[in-house]
């Protein structure tokens, strides 16, 4: 274990993954786990930080994001779920191999699935982006994997699905489309799933980084990792107003989840892709996960349902 930084935002290096494309932590409280992806590679990890092991499940495509599944008696074995570039899918644990559920973008083969959450009434809700030749700059959506497996459109007109989360009161669901460089705000109704009244809850200065993977914490506050921004960011969303900062030895942040037995610790994915070798110099834990002590605790993940 690496110490890096100083006073309050002191992190640490706790896995030197140099990962290519750190993304999607997600504390799993019930087994104690991170789990986090690589997309680029195609690789779902599984790090224990008692022991410092990182599992690493190859996938065989672009993986976006991981979310944990609520256990039943009708499932004996452990499984996740995905968010993958052909659409949404359930990863076994037990024979190592993920069966995609739905692919509502099948008609679209520029765009790739990105990041993603369950909600408080454990839908899975994940974006998509363009990437590639003929993809349209902004043909990306928001979908809903509803417990059922059948699927929703949600928002369309995006450029680069991101960081996803609810309020405390469940009835405001907040949503990152990255290059807007604004955090969204949507009128939210738990029992259905209903998205309405969009708004700027944030605007994120040009200086700050570019607006990634985002989490809430106990006191409604945001906690967003900016891509290029060197940091985490935990914004206000009811002023707008960016209220402290963790910095981060690696410019490319990801993400970022709270965990721990108490969820009072943020683990922070970053990556590595795009960054040249010179630079790699001055950052040489880029790719890794970080951990830090942020003074104040999150929620638990909420687990897809079906």
């Amino acid at each position: 274990m690496t110490k890096v930084g100083k006073a309050m935002t002191d992190v640490e290096l706790v896995l030197d993954a140099k990962a290519d494309l750190g993304e999607g932590a997600i504390w799993h409280a019930r087994r104690e786990l991170l789990y986090w992806v690589d997309i680029n590679a195609g690789f779902l990890h599984v790090f224990e930080p008692k022991s410092g092991k990182d599992d690493a499940y190859r996938i065989g495509e672009d993986v976006g994001t991981v979310v944990p599944r609520i256990s039943s008696s009708e499932r004996p074995y452990e499984s996740v779920m995905l968010a993958l570039r052909r659409g949404f899918a359930v990863f076994r644990f037990d024979v190592a191999k993920a069966y995609v559920v739905a692919d509502p973008e099948r008609d679209i083969p520029a765009n790739r699935f990105n990041d993603g959450k369950c909600d408080p009434a454990g839908r899975f809700w994940a974006g998509t982006m363009p990437e590639g030749p003929g993809g349209v700059p902004d043909g990306g959506r928001l979908y809903c994997l509803y417990p059922d497996l059948h699927v929703e459109v949600k928002e369309t007109g995006i450029r680069c699905s991101n960081g996803i989360a609810w309020s405390l009161d469940q009835r405001t669901m907040y949503y990152i489309d990255t290059p807007s460089m604004e955090i969204w705000a949507y009128n939210y109704d738990l029992e259905t799933g209903a998205l309405w009244d969009r708004r700027v809850a944030v605007h994120v200065p040009k200086n700050e980084g570019y607006p990634d993977g985002m989490t809430i914490d106990r006191e409604g506050m945001l906690w967003v990792a900016h891509w290029d921004g060197w940091q985490v960011v935990r914004w206000n969303p009811r002023t707008g107003r960016k209220i402290s900062s963790v910095k981060v030895p690696a410019a490319r942040v990801t993400s970022c989840a709270f965990g721990g037995k108490n969820l009072d610790e943020l683990y922070i994915t970053t990556a590595r892709t795009g960054v040249k070798a010179e630079a790699l110099r001055t950052q040489p834990h880029a790719g890794g996960i970080f951990r830090v002590l942020p003074g104040v605790s999150g929620l638990e993940a909420f687990e897809f349902a079906g």
